[in-house]
């Protein structure tokens, strides 16, 4: 049985600690001259995507490096990472409706941003249901779908810049007031904290079913 890492539950707990106070950092930050009180979703909405997008650079990655190299443990890397991109992918496609509801008047436009990130989402939601249901050989198949998804993400990120598009461009990070820089890079490092908590979590999990499987696998033969 593997032993859960020290760093996990001090990851998870410096998460929690920060998740608690940002709300009192966020609603001490301005408000946005256009959008008023729901510009505060900003705060999580953008940081989950950084930790989507993130994650799925993991995942490429560590497909990539199976690929290369048939490892079981880069296998097990790619496939927790993938599982994250679709959990902070779902927060991102939650909170971006919210925002845009009030902001634009509609829940869901088809422009380039909103509709590459739902593609990206799609992508690993594919994987995820490749590595359940694709039977044997599925690894491989599913870790150049991984790699794929990784190259979508530069795709996704530009896509505000190349096509016009109501979704602001990639220069909003850089042109926040002063006082809002703080609640929002306080938010990227807890969004961080949990996705590395969770990661290590899973990858444990991971690793103790393949320990579990070949155990019975022994016993059978």
């Amino acid at each position: 049985m593997q032993k859960q890492s020290p760093v996990v539950p001090v990851f998870l707990a410096v998460a929690a600690g920060m998740f608690a106070y940002a709300p009192f950092l966020i609603d001490a930050a301005p408000y946005e001259s256009t959008m008023g009180l729901i510009q505060r979703i900003f705060y999580y909405h953008v940081p989950s995507a950084m930790v989507m997008f993130g994650s799925a650079f993991v995942c490429g990655i560590a497909s990539a490096v199976y690929l290369a190299k048939r490892s079981p443990q880069s296998d097990a890397v790619a496939l927790a990472a993938a599982e994250l991109v679709v959990v902070f992918g779902l927060i991102v496609l939650v909170t971006g409706p919210l925002w845009a509801r009030k902001a634009w008047g509609v829940w869901w436009q088809w422009d380039a941003r909103l509709t590459s990130s739902l593609v990206l989402w799609l992508i690993f939601v594919s994987y995820l249901m490749l590595r359940r249901f694709a039977g044997a050989g599925s690894e491989m198949l599913a870790a150049a779908v991984g790699v794929f998804g990784m190259a979508n993400v530069p795709c996704v990120y530009w896509s505000v810049n190349v096509w016009r598009t109501i979704h602001p461009n990639t220069n909003v990070v850089r042109s926040l007031a002063p006082e809002m820089r703080l609640p929002f890079y306080w938010c990227v490092a807890a969004f961080v904290c949990l996705y590395v908590g969770l990661l290590l979590t899973r990858l444990r999990l991971e690793q103790s079913r393949r320990g579990l499987e070949a155990a019975y696998a022994e016993i059978e033969d």
